[in-house]
């Protein structure tokens, strides 16, 4: 296999752990794929070959074996502890305004990547529809941003900046990397772009909403100086999950 295809079957594994069996069709969809794209078909093959995954008697749904769930958690493992620090090889990454049909963009990565990663349903992309919506016809440009990561020409990573209901707070959201994008710091460049241009136009502090499965959002938050405030269980995106809220004391990091 070459360096692709073993990305590719990370992202196969990691999208077929999230799901209680499903069709090449509804994996394709998990992955945000067009049709043809990724050489699906080819890599389910290898990866039934391996015993990592199989068929239902149909032949029309997939799931992992047992040996496949634990390849799957071991890659989510090491993707994990080298998150944005294991740099790839020299790579071109620019931070730049967003254009038309970069915020479309947002939606759908958001909500693809998160149901293959977590099993989020649609319920997520409907909430990140309304934030960007929501930023799309009213926002103020002196104070609120939204920043796109390329690398290579292309659309890898997002984040926003927008006013919070508190007095002199920024919001950060929709932080996002692609997982073929991870290790350049690309995360590291986003989060960094916020904080900067938040203490920039005179907000006092920066605040986040993230959830506990996130690990490596919530280092890379922490790296940057944010401070968890709260935790509260919750029922969302159809999982049981743990939201956190974080906080970042602008003039004190800055000083």
């Amino acid at each position: 296999m070459t360096v692709q295809d073993i990305r590719a079957v990370d992202r196969v594994l990691s999208a077929l752990a999230h799901a209680d069996g499903t069709d090449e069709a509804g994996l394709r969809a998990r992955l945000g794929l067009a049709d043809g794209h990724l050489a699906l078909t080819r890599i389910l093959d290898a990866v039934e070959r391996a015993g990592l995954a199989e068929r239902d008697p149909s032949g029309t749904r997939v799931a992992l074996t047992a040996s496949g769930r634990g390849a799957a958690e071991a890659l989510n493992a090491l993707r994990t502890a080298l998150g944005d620090t294991a740099p790839r090889g020299p790579a071109e990454v620019a931070l730049r305004e967003p254009r038309p049909g970069d915020l479309g963009w947002m939606v759908q990565r958001n909500a693809a990547l998160y149901a293959a990663e977590y099993g989020w349903n649609a319920d997520y992309e409907g909430l990140v529809a309304r934030i960007v919506a929501d930023f799309a016809e009213d926002h103020d440009p002196h104070l609120e941003r939204v920043w796109i990561a390329e690398l290579g020409g292309r659309p890898v990573g997002c984040v926003m900046c927008v006013r919070d209901d508190a007095p002199g707070t920024a919001r950060l959201r929709l932080l996002l990397v692609e997982p073929e994008a991870r290790g350049h710091g690309i995360g590291d460049l986003l989060v960094g772009a916020v904080v900067d241009f938040a203490r920039g136009v005179g907000y006092r502090d920066l605040v986040l909403w993230t959830n506990d499965v996130l690990d490596a959002a919530r280092r890379l938050y922490r790296r940057h100086g944010f401070v968890l405030t709260a935790e509260q269980p919750h029922r969302s995106f159809g999982k049981d999950l743990t939201g956190q809220d974080w906080r970042l004391d602008l003039h004190r990091s800055g000083e």
